[in-house]
């Protein structure tokens, strides 16, 4: 019972603002009904929409009441059919009056603004639009008119998204409900056009913004947002180290869903700076404390006061002198991470940025820039393994000088390809000692690692994982329906109930767990390389620009499984025979022994396992 009004918004006015890409943004107000109505005495009722978006709400009325309507918006409430008045953190809450309430005329409820995500960086929304919280609940108070002669709809914010672009399904129904609910997280945070930290600030950060760009290329082929975020960030850089390091990332990613190289035309020589190679010593490791970041190079990272600092983050939290929290929560998400001047997980990423301005170089036609980052990434691989890894532990510490070891230090290595084959098992089993020690940020490239390098058991048992609150369960347990920014208010004080970064699941599902990344750039090739772990039964959907890939798994017995993997019209498709199957069918016909993988044509295919 969904209806949608399109309109067009326009923000030259920002953009010329901002300095950023003229891409055009079309966002949508759809309507949702209450899922629930609750008389809680004479004039009061309780809504519940069933999830919370952006927005307000309209009331129309076939009579008039000229006495006030106060109506309460919120994200939580405290029992049943009653809003939490006082939900704590950025959990959000409004109380609004209406007066006047005229007959046959749609009226929206205004809102009282949080000055925080209305002024300064913030993205500020079109006066158009007026002011919007996030809420599923509302409480309608001083009714005087029958409820039936009145009408209340959500009226949701959002970007252009196609719902049927996707969907994912398994043997695992916790599993089922966490990708539902990072892909409501991904259609929701889009109001503003950008991809923003949430509702706290509305401000785009680097790492925020890649995982969210990860998940949203995971459940829609509509790029323009990604893009015009990824502009934003060449003037608009954020402070942390690693933050800059996800640039790269994030123009890299776009660059083979798209295929069009024209941003990484457009900001190449940015890029290069965004890598932070200026900072190196001679050995190929950098530091954010090295004297070679003057304000010159402050001033051309794009940042508009020169003496801004930029700082190793590792995770979230920041330290606690700039929280006033406890060292134990402060420290809660970095495992105890030891931050010295050169740090293992900085150098990670530097690495990751080595290799993809190799290829981004080599794709740009510049042969000496692809020889120079390609000879500066296998420095910094060996630099690396030298100074970081313990060989008689076969984990790596977290830094030089130090001789601590934590997740972070070894997930990141892992997630970039940078141990070396005879410590892989020594670091996974460190890695997975830790469980979940680090936040919903780090679990992007925690997840990625375990995929990556065979631990898929694992790493489902941690995106299912409803033991605890250190997990996506505890988000849909405490009552949100978009990810959290923390796994539990808890652990982050001010943490919302709407942050796209918390969304790691469901791109790993996509990416890893069914393997489906574009192999060539612009996804004219498909890698499909499945990794399901214990799951006996999964489908799945996914957007390309070509159109739609489909797969179908389930296991047949308990030595055979079957998929069924359907490419669109001008695309074809690498799939890669897990392990341990000894024996693969292609529609029916036996692929010989030794080949690991085999080509699928456009149109259906099925490929049978045997092990």
């Amino acid at each position: 019972m969904k209806n949608i009004i399109l309109f067009t918004i326009c923000f030259f006015a920002i953009l010329s603002s901002y300095s950023q890409t003229n891409d055009h943004i079309q966002l949508e107000n759809s309507f949702f009904k209450p899922k629930k109505v609750v008389k809680i005495k004479n004039g009061h009722y309780f809504l519940d929409f069933g999830k919370a978006y952006f927005g307000t709400i309209e009331v129309t009325s076939t009579q008039t009441q000229s006495d006030s309507l106060i109506i309460h918006l919120g994200e939580k409430l405290i029992s049943e059919n009653k809003i939490d008045r006082k939900p704590g953190a950025t959990i959000r809450y409004r109380k609004s009056v209406l007066p006047n309430l005229k007959a046959n005329t749609p009226t929206n409820v205004s809102i009282k603004a949080y000055k925080r995500n209305t002024t300064g960086d913030a993205i500020m929304l079109p006066d158009s639009v007026g002011v919007i919280i996030p809420f599923r609940y509302a409480e309608v108070e001083n009714l005087n008119i029958p409820i039936d002669n009145i009408e209340f709809k959500q009226k949701a914010l959002h970007a252009k998204f196609n719902d049927d672009a996707s969907y994912f399904s398994s043997s695992n129904p916790t599993m089922d409900s966490i990708w539902s609910l990072c892909k409501h997280t991904i259609k929701a945070t889009t109001f503003t056009g950008y991809y923003v930290d949430g509702d706290r600030e509305r401000i785009p950060y680097e790492a925020d913004a890649y995982i969210n760009q990860l998940s949203h290329y995971s459940v829609d082929s509509l790029y323009t947002m990604a893009r015009r975020t990824n502009a934003y960030f060449i003037n608009h850089p954020t402070w942390p180290t690693e933050w800059l390091l996800h640039t790269v990332l994030m123009f890299y990613t776009d660059y083979m869903y798209t295929g069009d190289l024209k941003p990484l035309e457009d900001h190449y020589d940015n890029l290069k700076l965004k890598t932070l190679m200026d900072l190196e010593r001679p050995d190929g490791l950098i530091s954010s404390k090295s004297p070679n970041l003057t304000k010159d190079i402050i001033k051309k990272l794009g940042f508009k006061k020169p003496n801004t600092k930029i700082k190793d983050i590792i995770d979230w939290p920041p330290a606690q002198k700039d929280t006033g929290w406890k060292l134990a929560t402060a420290e809660g998400e970095r495992d105890g991470y030891e931050i010295v001047d050169v740090n293992t997980a900085i150098n990670a990423f530097y690495y990751k940025n080595m290799v993809l301005m190799s290829k981004i170089a080599k794709a740009l036609h510049k042969p000496d820039d692809a020889a120079l980052f390609s000879k500066k990434a296998k420095q910094v691989k060996q630099t690396i393994n030298n100074t970081f890894l313990d060989s008689e532990r076969g984990i790596y510490i977290d830094g030089e000088g130090s001789k601590h070891a934590s997740l972070h230090g070894n997930m990141l290595p892992l997630a970039f390809d940078l141990v070396p084959e005879e410590h892989i098992a020594s670091v996974t089993k460190f890695i997975k000692s830790r469980g979940m020690a680090c936040s919903v940020y780090g679990a992007q490239y925690l997840l990625e690692g375990l995929y990556k390098y065979d631990e898929e058991r694992y790493a489902n048992h941690l995106i299912s994982d409803t033991i605890g609150d250190r997990n996506w369960w505890n988000m849909i347990k405490v009552g949100s329906t978009m990810a959290m920014e923390a796994w539990d208010v808890k652990y982050k004080p001010n943490t919302d109930w709407n942050h796209a970064w918390g969304t790691a699941p469901l791109n790993a599902i996509t990416r890893y767990l069914w393997g489906i990344q574009p192999k060539t750039p612009g996804f004219k090739i498909a890698q499909i390389k499945p990794k399901m772990g214990d799951l006996t039964f999964s489908k799945i959907k996914t957007p390309t620009q070509h159109g739609i890939i489909l797969g179908n798994y389930e296991k047949t017995s308990a030595q055979s499984s079957t998929f069924t993997i359907t490419i669109p019209d001008g695309m074809t498709a690498e799939f890669s025979i897990p392990k341990p199957f000894k024996k693969a069918y292609l529609n029916n016909k036996k692929v010989k022994r030794k080949v690991n993988s085999v080509a699928l044509k456009s149109g259906e295919s099925i490929i049978e396992l045997v092990n």
